[in-house]
């Protein structure tokens, strides 16, 4: 299935990722990983707990399918659940789960027949098998794909152990971590004093007030860079353009800490003002900020309740991007403390938005200070990465962007760079023999290496 030039149309695409892009080491600067599995350096008893236990891109297809909820996050037996997905995957032709799920097979497990109802059995004990060998531990997993760099993304309240021992380790692949504060920005979420009160004793303070909650983050801000974090993160809908004053932010958190309802409005006066304290501070410390902008989340109230968000409910949102991105961008500009800035968006209607909108802010201090971040979630595929890099090429510059991530829970989901490599010296490739692009394979070599690796290397400074 996986052949050696697959996606790989003539000679030129050929060339570029053989000879230049397949052989760079993996920077995958933003993921899911659970830290505890790789500082244990796991060892998985079957492929189910690795490769679908979590993953909610196969769980949503399999309940298209009309699969039990018994045999994807139910009381199944990993070898139900596996011969179940086998069952499903020759139903998935031409989404992108059909190639990676044989990407990943062969890649790690060295199996390149398909997948299916009659095999599935036999490819569950082979991966068993492997799996259960020290060669094939979490661990060891990260380095058979050549992975040099890998961040998780983890709330201020961890207490990072899991990551201290990893820098302790002999573990060749550097692990790092994200700051991911959503919870105290979402000020009108379920539970929102509760973790509050659990911030402020992991900042060792009571949070009373406002000010108290900038100086509690703060601190975890300064906790995570001492722990070797260099990055944030934040999942939002949007970054609103609306006004507020300092009085107004003071005033609606402590209407919330007293157990007041929250509007709408207040809640995106406060958002907004908690999200520019915190750029302001990634600015201090030197870091890189991500926003993921744009899914509209647990759509299903039912399932949400029986099983909790990020279980495959959510979809592509519609909400309004430009105005309040600009304008919060712009405010950090206006006090030159924009930090390196990494935006996805997962709705493709707003690619030129976000292409364009990356061009305001990179004002020569940096090379690609400002970044369109790969194809996202709904658009992690062969459409939307190809429709990212030519959006991006027509409208900015190709030659500076930081390259793939795979934004995964899984420790088998390396194989999705070099999905991205092959996609984009295809891309490359096909305008070589158009007569597009130059025969200049050493140069555009370097340009693919570039954008698979070096530039990742350059802008994150690992």
């Amino acid at each position: 299935m996986i052949q050696a030039n697959f996606l790989l149309e003539n000679k030129y695409s050929e060339e570029l990722y053989h000879d230049f892009a397949s052989k760079m080491p993996i920077i995958d600067y933003h993921n899911h990983l659970p830290p505890e599995q790789l500082a244990t350096n796991k060892i998985f008893d079957n492929i189910t707990q690795v490769w679908i236990n979590g993953d909610h891109y196969k769980w949503r297809a399999m309940r298209t399918l009309g699969i039990d909820e018994k045999y994807i996050t139910g009381n199944a037996t990993d070898k139900e659940k596996f011969e179940k997905w086998g069952h499903a995957v020759p139903y998935t032709m031409r989404n992108p789960l059909y190639h990676w799920t044989h990407m990943e097979l062969s890649r790690y497990f060295g199996i390149d027949e398909l997948l299916t109802p009659s095999n599935s059995a036999k490819v569950y004990k082979e991966t068993t098998e492997k799996l259960s060998t020290p060669e094939y531990s979490c661990r060891n997993l990260i380095s058979q794909m050549n992975v040099e760099m890998l961040c998780t993304t983890e709330d201020p309240t961890d207490n990072l152990e899991h990551h201290q021992k990893l820098a302790q380790s002999d573990f060749s692949t550097k692990v790092s971590t994200a700051f991911r504060p959503d919870k105290s920005i979402l000020i009108q979420n379920d539970g929102y004093n509760d973790y509050i009160d659990r911030l402020g004793q992991v900042a060792d303070m009571a949070i009373s007030s406002y000010n108290d909650l900038c100086e509690a983050l703060k601190k975890r801000i300064q906790y995570f860079h001492d722990n070797g974090c260099r990055l944030c993160d934040h999942g939002l809908n949007q970054l609103y353009k609306i006004d507020f004053t300092e009085t107004e932010v003071v005033s609606i958190f402590k209407k919330k800490r007293e157990g007041q309802n929250i509007d709408n409005e207040e809640a995106q006066k406060f958002q907004m003002a908690l999200l520019r304290f915190l750029s302001e501070t990634y600015h201090e410390f030197g870091w890189v900020q991500q926003f993921h902008l744009g899914a509209l989340r647990n759509n299903n109230s039912r399932m949400h309740r029986i099983l909790g968000p990020d279980t495959g409910w959510d979809s592509i949102g519609d909400y309004q991007q430009a105005e309040g991105l600009s304008k919060f961008l712009n405010a950090l500009d206006e006090k030159d403390k924009l930090t390196k800035t990494i935006i996805y968006n997962v709705n493709p209607t707003y690619n030129e938005v976000m292409a364009t909108m990356i061009g305001n802010f990179n004002d020569g201090s940096i090379k690609g200070k400002v970044q369109w971040g790969s194809g996202w979630w709904f658009l992690d595929q062969k459409d939307g990465m190809t429709d990212q890099l030519n959006v991006l090429s027509n409208m900015g510059i190709l030659s500076t962007f930081i390259g793939m991530l795979t934004d995964s829970r899984s420790f088998l989901s390396f194989p999705r760079h070099e999905y991205f490599r092959r996609i984009l010296c295809n891309l490359f490739g096909r305008e070589i023999q158009n007569g597009e692009l130059p025969n200049d394979i050493e140069w555009i070599g370097k340009l693919v290496q570039d954008i698979c690796y070096n530039n990742a290397k350059e802008y994150f400074e690992f």
